[in-house]
């Protein structure tokens, strides 16, 4: 029983690694209608890392300038290694979100130097591919995204870099479930595209991820994934609906109540007064009669 069991559960995953497989195909030649690969600038391996930072969740465009803005408005790495992530947010204008990128930028040059004490990263293209991916994910300030970029772009493994816009349109498209979305790992992506389109589909691919992160409710971008696959229309985001505020009610059909008098407040008693007692009248004093000598008799 358990080998039969075994073997659905195999014949289940190879049928969804196949579904899957088929709708990143399609995928991939929709978005080769609506964008145009972006090619990699050479770059040295800490540099690459730097301009990754800048790429995640936003567009080409702004993270060129944000990353020129950066490496220029400074003396050299050193100065924006020790400036405040606030500082730095304010030249790199224009991303998605400038803050977050500004301090992933701080804390992976952090990384950097205290790994090396300099701000050289070019070993690692010497290094085993595994060994050197497993040092960059320690880095303070990496992510998927930018680990992967680097493997692609400095050291030559083949993986697609993977942001929160790219993984959001995986997702939608039925690409990606919701747990491969939260690890940002998704199952057979680079087994379904191979190594020498890998660059080209993870460009467009992010083309797409970063127009979904500017604007979620676009028709445009809603168009483009429905064109993938009509199921996509149940997991596109959808606006917050308000909860409809009830009628204002007509004063003359409100129930006319009775105003409630103000009650006035209780007089205190005034204390009784006290029984005076009545004034005796002053009987006349008698005067006392004068007593009368008795005579004498004569002897």
């Amino acid at each position: 029983m358990r080998r039969v069991d075994s073997t659905i559960e195999n014949e289940v995953k190879r049928m969804a690694n196949t579904n899957r497989s088929n709708l990143l195909g399609k995928l991939h030649k929709v978005l080769r209608k609506h964008f145009k690969p972006m090619p990699q600038a050479e770059r040295p391996v800490l540099e690459q890392l730097l301009f990754a930072c800048c790429l995640e969740n936003s567009r080409y465009e702004a993270a060129e300038q944000a990353y020129a803005a950066v490496s220029t408005s400074f003396f050299d790495w050193n100065e924006v290694r020790v400036s405040t992530a606030k500082e730095l947010a304010e030249v790199m204008r224009g991303l998605a979100d400038s803050l977050a990128s500004a301090t992933a930028l701080k804390q992976t040059l952090q990384s950097a130097f205290e790994a090396t004490y300099s701000f050289d990263l070019e070993a690692m293209k010497k290094q085993n591919l595994g060994q050197a991916v497993q040092r960059l994910t320690k880095f303070a300030g990496t992510t998927p995204f930018t680990v992967g970029y680097v493997t692609q772009a400095s050291l030559g493994g083949h993986a697609i870099p993977l942001d929160r816009g790219a993984l959001e349109v995986l997702h939608i498209v039925g690409c990606a479930t919701e747990a491969e979305v939260k690890s940002a790992e998704v199952s057979g992506l680079e087994r379904a595209i191979p190594k020498n389109k890998g660059v080209e589909f993870g460009s467009l691919l992010h083309q797409l991820g970063a127009e979904l992160v500017a604007s979620p409710f676009s028709p445009n971008v809603h168009k483009i994934l429905l064109e993938v696959t009509p199921d996509a229309k149940d997991r596109l985001p959808k606006r917050s609906q308000k909860k409809p505020e009830p009628p204002p009610v007509e004063k003359s059909k409100k129930a006319a109540l009775p105003e409630k008098k103000k009650e006035e407040p209780k007089k205190k008693p005034a204390p009784a007064a006290k029984a005076v007692p009545p004034k005796v009248k002053a009987s006349a004093k008698k005067k006392p009669e004068p007593t009368k000598l008795a005579k004498r008799k004569p002897r």
